[in-house]
């Protein structure tokens, strides 16, 4: 199932997803809200820690409970599905598609294809392509303790999966517009892109 109106921006860290999302919630906030994955709720709180490196548990562990943040995120109270319902339209930073890639780094791709197997797919999916030596160079730039993925080796290894994954969903979009972006160009020219295959398609 597609649910229309949702939009999810995907792509390794640094890549600049989380920029363009909020470049487009800020040109009608009327129209477009903002969240990510994990969210804010309790969930998605206690990822963060073990994101930070805060807490530490088996990647199985994080994989159950992405999942679960994912479900709630969905069908929780104010989830994207209520939200959908009144007219909006959400853009998310990340969705099942990071936890097919990024999980499956370390527990294989079994269990993250498993549990995200019921998921419903955006209406747009827009990966953000850039080279992980980059990537990694705009996170390092931002003068911040990195997260337990943000090393080299971790990046090349999700970039291969993302790009795995993209490709499958090529074959069979299921309905799910899919778009790839360059997102080592400028942060205009990126957005700028965004903004004609959303207005050429509303």
């Amino acid at each position: 199932m597609v649910l229309k109106n949702f939009i999810v921006f995907e792509g390794i860290d640094g890549s600049g997803t989380s920029t363009q999302i909020k470049k487009l919630r800020d040109s009608n906030p009327q129209k477009y809200i903002q969240t990510a994955e994990p969210t804010t709720g309790e969930t998605g709180r206690f990822l963060r820690r073990i994101l930070s490196g805060e807490i530490k548990v088996d990647e199985k562990t994080s994989t159950f409970l992405f999942a679960a943040d994912r479900c709630e995120h969905l069908y929780g109270e104010n989830g994207i599905i209520e939200l959908l319902k009144q007219g909006k339209s959400i853009i998310s930073d990340r969705y099942l598609f990071s936890s097919l890639a990024y999980q499956s780094v370390k527990c294989g791709k079994d269990l993250p294809r498993l549990l995200n197997s019921t998921f419903p797919l955006p209406e747009y999916l827009f990966y953000f392509e850039i080279n992980p030596e980059l990537s990694l160079a705009r996170v390092t730039s931002r003068g911040e303790k990195k997260e337990i993925y943000e090393n080299l080796e971790t990046q090349k290894k999700t970039a291969g999966l993302y790009e795995e994954v993209i490709q499958e969903y090529e074959k069979n979009p299921q309905g799910m517009k899919i778009i790839r972006l360059d997102a080592s160009k400028s942060i205009e020219e990126v957005y700028s892109f965004i903004q004609n295959i959303l207005n050429k398609n509303s």
